[in-house]
């Protein structure tokens, strides 16, 4: 036995009390009927004695590979029906020397995406992989390349694609079918990370790569226990595969209907704790509801509630603000969650509700003009239908960035301003007793909105 088949046979046994290994086929069953899945061809293909680069020894690695996992290559490919929804499954097996991608592993997946495109249906990847295989050098590398090639043109073809991260996924699967996709789940405790555990420096922190740090830092979508993960993921194929070319309609109200007299009391009204916000009004207009996470940059914001929901039958995607001033990951989220609903053609109804945007020295360091402008620019080139309700404070540009610019509506316990009334104030120079008379001004109220043809209507219960 060589030393390549000791370590891939301890990383196979490996299983610590926080990650669940499952082979290929187990992680199948896990989201799908094994009777409904079927297995697609693998693509004919021979390597020449050892592999491309004639490895010694890796015909015999191979074979025992084979022995121990009743598998002929790292992935399975083929179609199953998960809640409901016919999809591409590809599921890893790691026991295959360590699930690594070669060549004939980009044959099979580039295979199952063409399959994919051919009839029209959304892409599953299980994914538990160290990276690229050694033993075929850069041959084994340039599979990324290949790999990153069809996940694009499905995306062009607006065919949805969705990760389900085990343990281990690492290097190259991790950059390319893990990351790559628009919704990620993982598993609780799996190590999740570009730089697999033999790689990194001495003094990394383990913490760092693994499911549970990735979702704190904006990369994955959600970490999901396994007896959830069926459910979850069957209505994610749901949501996502319905497309639709109407817009949404705006909320009804939820708060107080009478009217402000008053600009200072339509900040009043908006400021008010009593004031229903954005969770409520998704909860009201959503039957169900999947989340997405983070901005893929490094960063979240509880603040910006974003993701896909089903409202009278159909899938509407939501970006929320919940009342905070924004930080610039929400930003990016927002902007993700558009772009991501144009290349599906679902709808988009945006939420807003903020102060402002963050303006604090952190978010600077965090690009708060980069981000806000390229919420701004989403929205501009938007592919569907956006649908806008204010339902409390429109605090300046970082309100109007979330904002649709010939649909947008408001609540009757809303505002809208250039800027907040108490800043307007100090910014010409205004004592503090003239902040009410500002607010008047600033023609702010929902009615006011009406008239000068900022918003489009003023909803009701």
């Amino acid at each position: 036995m060589t030393d390549d088949d000791r370590r891939a046979m301890a990383d196979g046994r490996r299983a610590t009390a926080d990650a669940q290994r499952f082979t290929a086929r187990e992680a199948v069953d896990l989201i799908a009927l094994a009777r409904d899945f079927t297995e697609l061809p693998a693509p004919v293909g021979e390597y020449g004695p050892d592999g491309p680069l004639s490895w010694h020894g890796y015909d015999a690695s191979r074979a025992r590979a084979a022995a121990r996992t009743g598998e002929e290559e790292s992935v399975v490919c083929g179609t199953a029906t998960v809640g409901g929804t016919p999809a591409v499954l590809i599921s890893f097996e790691f026991g295959f020397l360590g699930g690594s991608l070669g060549e004939r592993t980009g044959d099979r997946l580039e295979a199952a995406y063409t399959y994919a495109r051919e009839h029209r249906l959304p892409v599953v990847s299980l994914v538990a992989t160290g990276g690229s295989r050694m033993q075929e050098g850069m041959l084994a590398l340039v599979q990324l390349q290949r790999v990153a090639r069809q996940s694009a043109l499905n995306r062009q073809a607006g065919l949805p694609q969705i990760s389900v991260l085990r343990d281990p996924t690492t290097g190259g699967g991790w950059a390319t079918l893990g990351a790559g996709a628009d919704v990620i789940l993982a598993l609780p405790g799996a190590q999740v990370g570009f730089a697999g555990s033999r790689v990194r420096p001495p003094d990394a922190d383990p913490a760092a790569y693994t499911a549970e740090a990735q979702l704190a830092a904006g990369a994955i979508d959600a970490v999901v226990p396994p007896e959830e993960l069926p459910g979850l993921l069957g209505l994610w194929l749901r949501l996502l595969t319905r497309p639709s070319t109407a817009e949404a309609p705006p909320p009804a109200a939820l708060g107080d209907t009478s009217l402000p007299a008053t600009g200072w009391h339509a900040v009043q009204q908006a400021r008010s704790p009593q004031r229903p916000c954005a969770q409520a009004y998704l909860d009201a207009y959503f039957t169900h509801r999947a989340p997405l996470s983070g901005d893929r940059g490094g960063g979240t914001d509880a603040g910006m509630l974003c993701g896909f929901g089903e409202h009278d039958g159909r899938t509407v995607a939501y970006a929320a603000q919940t009342g905070t001033a924004t930080r610039p990951a929400g930003y990016r989220t927002a902007a993700r969650l558009i772009r991501l609903a144009g290349q599906l053609r679902i709808p988009v109804l945006t939420l807003v509700d903020t102060p402002g945007a963050a303006n604090d020295a952190e978010a600077e360091r965090q690009g708060a003009g980069a981000a806000i402008a390229e919420l701004f620019g989403a929205v501009a080139s938007a592919r569907t239908p956006i649908t806008t309700l204010l339902i409390g404070e429109g605090g300046s540009g970082g309100a109007l960035a979330l904002a649709a610019p010939d649909n947008t509506w408001a609540t009757p316990d809303s505002y809208f301003s250039v800027i907040a009334p108490e800043l307007a104030a100090a910014i010409l120079k205004r004592p503090a007793g003239e902040v009410r008379a500002t607010a008047d001004q600033l023609r702010i109220r929902p009615q006011d909105l009406v008239e000068l043809g900022v918003v489009k209507g003023i909803v009701d219960t």
